[in-house]
């Protein structure tokens, strides 16, 4: 099942850097979390920002579908541009490399 996520306004346009803001970065980010481990019948954990990804319910599959569906939403797929090996451990992290290519992305 595929699931509408709240669009923020200009990215309709396909701008990259429509989406900058912190606060709705976030509220994507959990949207499509939760999303996600429904669509997969997945026990999703209690989103908090020093939540494991590990221990969040989702497995590798959901993170591709939840990767994919940001790139989708957001415009933004921040793991194509990583230069280095560093790949989020916590949910707040997860959000924080999101919320750093927004604004990478903007200026």
């Amino acid at each position: 099942m595929e699931r509408e996520f709240v669009r923020a306004q200009g990215h309709a346009t396909g701008g990259a850097g429509a989406m900058s803001d912190s606060d709705e970065i976030r509220s994507v980010v959990a949207r499509c979390f939760e999303a996600t481990a429904a669509d997969q019948h997945r026990a999703l954990q209690p989103l908090a920002d020093r939540l494991a990804l590990l221990g969040s319910g989702l497995d590798s599959l959901c993170f591709a579908i939840i990767v994919a569906q940001l790139e989708d939403e957001l415009g933004l797929d921040p793991f194509s541009e990583l230069e280095d090996a560093f790949f989020p451990v916590t949910f707040g992290e997860f959000v924080q490399l999101y919320e750093t290519a927004a604004r990478g992305s903007a200026g």
